[in-house]
């Protein structure tokens, strides 16, 4: 994964440790069907500084592109994307005044700048009703919930994330946009999942 990487179609799945959620980023065939292992990621809990980085396999002896918060305090600040170099390939953000009824991100890459939002309403009030409420909060409910994200000057379709239902997180990923990197992609798909209550 050395230059831009279009994948038009993987899952993610999610293993949940003690200290730290596992991602697994799986191809996805054109039947439908897993295929091979695209990379894999672990985040910590309780970091101070929000940083992913994503491996070629669950040995983690080799970094392929891993993604940061800009400042530890105000994560609001936004999250960049990295190569295996080091070198920025893209970034995301949070938009905490939109997110409070329902939760939408910004996303931005070479050629693609794309808002991102849930689409159904009613489940992101839900799901915050949900996590709000003391003690109950802390089990977690395996809730469906789509995000959408669309070019920002003409509304094409960029990437869609689906999180399916299920105990253990599964979620469909299509990238609409041939421009958009599978790195930025899945860097977004985990932060969705990891970043979602922060």
């Amino acid at each position: 994964m050395t230059g831009p990487m279009y994948v038009p179609a993987f899952s993610m799945k999610q293993r949940v440790t003690m200290m730290a959620n596992k991602y697994e980023l799986i191809a996805t065939n054109p039947d439908g069907t897993d295929g091979p292992l695209l990379a894999f990621a672990q985040q910590k809990r309780m970091a101070f500084k929000e940083q992913v980085t994503f491996y070629s396999d669950e040995t983690k002896t080799r970094p392929v592109f891993s993604f940061k918060a800009r400042k530890a305090i105000d994560l609001g600040s936004g999250y960049d994307v990295y190569d295996a170099d080091g070198q920025a390939i893209g970034w995301f953000k949070k938009e905490f005044g939109k997110s409070l009824l329902r939760s939408s991100w910004q996303l931005s890459a070479p050629g693609v700048d794309a808002d991102g939002t849930e689409r159904n309403p009613t489940i992101a009030i839900v799901r915050r009703v949900w996590e709000f409420v003391p003690f109950v909060g802390e089990i977690p409910l395996p809730f469906i919930f789509h995000f959408d994200f669309t070019e920002r000057s003409s509304g094409r379709p960029v990437l869609s994330v689906e999180r399916k239902m299920s105990i253990r997180d599964r979620y469909r990923i299509s990238v609409q946009d041939e421009r958009l990197d599978f790195r930025v992609a899945a860097a977004m798909t985990v932060a969705l999942d990891a970043l979602q209550s922060r």
